[in-house]
């Protein structure tokens, strides 16, 4: 097909957004592909719905190779639904009312309407099954940044998995694994598999997909041996060791006034942060728990989420003087009367924590002695922990997340009575996995990894066209057998007729980024000769108009 530049709206930009620090913020609004509406709303102009819906046809295809079966859902759902799975707490999830007062969701995932469609499964016979959607998504973010890396409203692919066991679910887990891992390949981006956190989807495991980007909002944590890949919320390190004051024989008061800080505890009492404890008091629903870390520690929200089993808030500053009795910076274990999760960090050793009383904090506290946690890893990571598999050191950098697939199990079809009867003649919940893609975050990261400082250098499996014919200005006369050519033979062409000067033309051309650029100029009339030129490269070379298609079909492979 050919399409004319002159007749499209195509408007490229000189400048980028004055917000935008993304280099795919930058160049995918300079090249026309996306326009803001509001914050973290974007509208898909055509060039960019062009690329888009090349990168859902390579999902597609890889999807429905491992078996997939496509469908719609609505993105209108009945709360209940989310009652039901518990999710309906969680902060992220856009809710509203329709003229009768009845509840409603938009979701950010599907979950709830699959394992509902799910209940009509009933016996093993059936199964396994694979169900997956491209479906509008809605979350309620509250920093919408970065172009189309952190949005309100997007496109997903979500795909669901239906077996009898969990040796089912770990083949449909493993068959999607390889699926996304040809996806990444065919669309030119360096990824990694990395460890993830379920958090609020549930479930019991979870593995993410992560392209490194230096304008990325996620954080890959990496072994410097390169045997440990990790999403920074579920990175496993191994914390130095404490210098720990001399051990007490039980937990001794000590005065602090004023000192509601980890750092400023540590300097008060002369020792290392590391060897305090600092208490995150929550709220599940209206049940209380306590979080405790080390004090030199960040907790891991994705990963005190997974542990819960469900969503949670932080406590309120009266919630927290009706429990403990005390204000934020005083809060410690000994004598509560709730649940504690305590970090694997805080199972050996005495930490100083506070005292529930203000002002005052108690040292030498011993988890096991002095008071009976849940023991979890609940901490964040930090750069230069040693690795959990070699005992290298981990780094950190900036990276997108990709996809991500989860083990789900029974999380959601025991709540929702999706059940089977097994060849036994038992009946027993579905077990299920949940896969998702993001097609514009997808976009996004081959921009972060193939751009220069003129524009994009889209792969060929993606590009909005596959060749761009900038016409020289009194050329068009000879454009049109070339165009006419390449269309022929197969090939998707943009050709620039409009009334513009040549160097603007190039510009625009090396900002929309087609993997092959042809010029038609003089030397097309003199001696049927035109320049073609691979963007990844910037090298003009004259071919032939008669070898101008056997060339493209080589650069383009």
């Amino acid at each position: 097909m050919i399409a004319r530049a002159s007749q499209l709206f195509l408007p490229t930009l000189r400048e980028p957004p004055a917000d935008a620090e993304a280099a795919s913020h930058k160049l995918l609004v300079r090249g026309g592909f996306i326009r803001q509406v509001g914050a973290g709303l974007w509208t898909f102009l055509p060039l960019g719905w062009r690329v888009h819906q090349k990168v859902v046809q390579i999902i597609r295809e890889e999807i429905d190779a491992i078996g997939g079966q496509e469908m719609l859902e609505p993105v209108l759902t009945p709360a209940e639904l989310w009652e039901t799975s518990g999710r309906i707490r969680i902060p992220i999830v856009f809710k509203l009312k329709d003229r009768a007062g009845r509840d409603f969701v938009l979701p950010f995932s599907h979950e709830e309407t699959m394992t509902f469609h799910a209940r009509e499964l009933q016996s093993y016979k059936q199964l396994p099954q694979l169900w997956y959607h491209f479906s509008t998504k809605e979350r309620d973010e509250p920093r919408p940044r970065g172009g189309l890396l952190r949005v309100r409203e997007f496109i997903m692919k979500d795909s669901y998995s239906f077996d009898r066991d969990e040796a089912g679910l770990d083949k449909s887990f493993d068959a999607h694994k390889a699926a996304y891992e040809r996806i990444w390949q065919r669309c030119g981006l360096e990824a990694y598999y990395v460890e993830a956190e379920s958090g609020i989807m549930g479930g019991r495991e979870s593995s993410g997909f992560m392209a490194p980007a230096a304008s990325g909002e996620n954080v890959l944590v990496r072994c410097e041996n390169g045997d440990y890949y990790a999403d920074y919320d579920a990175a496993r390190g191994i914390p130095r060791a404490p210098e720990f004051p001399e051990p007490l024989e039980q937990p001794e008061e000590v005065e602090t006034p004023g000192v509601t800080t980890i750092e400023a505890l540590a300097e008060f009492l002369g020792i290392d942060p590391a060897a305090t404890s600092k208490a995150m008091p929550v709220m599940i629903g209206e049940r209380p728990v306590l979080a405790l870390i080390r004090g030199d520690d960040r907790l891991s929200e994705e990963k005190l989420v997974t542990t819960l089993g469900e969503a949670y808030r932080p406590m309120t500053d009266e919630e927290i003087r009706a429990v403990f009795g005390a204000g934020g910076g005083s809060l410690g274990p000994v004598g509560v009367t709730i649940d504690i999760v305590a970090d694997e960090a805080l199972r050996e050793g005495q930490f100083v924590g506070g005292a529930n009383r203000d002002g005052w904090h108690l040292r030498g506290v011993q988890a096991g002695r002095d008071y009976n946690p849940s023991f979890a890893d609940i901490r964040q990571a930090n750069q230069g922990d040693a690795c959990v598999v070699c005992g290298g050191r981990l780094i950190e950098q900036p990276a997108i997340e990709l996809g991500h697939i989860f083990k789900l199990g029974t999380f959601y079809s025991v709540r929702f009575g999706a059940t089977f009867l097994d060849e036994d003649g038992e009946e027993k919940p579905l077990v299920m996995g949940s896969y998702g893609i993001g097609p514009g975050r997808t976009m996004a990261a081959i921009v972060e990894q193939h751009h220069d400082e003129r524009g994009i250098q889209w792969p060929a499996s993606v590009a909005p066209y596959d060749v761009h014919v900038v016409v020289i200005p009194g050329m068009e006369e000879h454009a049109q057998p070339v165009a006419d050519a390449l269309s022929t033979a197969g090939f998707d062409v943009l050709v620039d007729d409009r009334d513009a000067r040549a160097g603007e033309k190039f510009a625009d051309a090396d900002l929309i980024g087609c993997p092959v650029r042809v010029t038609v100029g003089r030397k097309a009339a003199e001696d049927g000769t035109v320049d073609i030129r691979e963007r990844a490269k910037g090298e003009d070379k004259a071919v032939s108009v008669g070898e101008l298609v056997s060339t493209v079909r080589e650069k383009l492979g």
